[in-house]
């Protein structure tokens, strides 16, 4: 069964740089392009960034265009989000997703 677990999330102080993680598994992962998504505190999902299956093609929210990079190691059956200059309007709940496919998310909080 298809398996998305996120890891790399925490605390950073506002201007700080975290790096998300999600490892997949029970599917051929290099065959599909995968997500991030994330969740404000009464707020609703909203897309933060796609890459396309071979990694070559990405796509940001504009709000994160510029800060947040998105990338995947087909070999390691991983894709990672780089995040930098991070604001308190970034705290959210991140999730891999594929498809209709979700990981648990982990929590990212800018706070000083």
């Amino acid at each position: 069964q298809v398996q998305l677990v996120e890891s790399g999330g925490g605390l950073v102080q506002p201007g700080g740089s975290l790096r998300l993680s999600c490892a997949a598994s029970g599917f051929t992962f290099s065959s599909y392009a995968m997500s991030w998504y994330r969740q404000a505190p009464g707020k609703e999902r909203e897309l933060v960034a796609v890459i396309s299956s071979a990694g070559g093609s990405t796509n940001y929210a504009d709000s994160m265009k510029g800060r947040f990079t998105i990338s995947r190691d087909n070999a390691k059956n991983r894709v990672y989000l780089q995040m930098n200059s991070l604001k308190p309007e970034d705290t959210a709940v991140y999730y891999c997703t594929l498809g209709g496919y979700w990981g648990q998310g982990t929590q990212v909080t800018v706070s000083s």
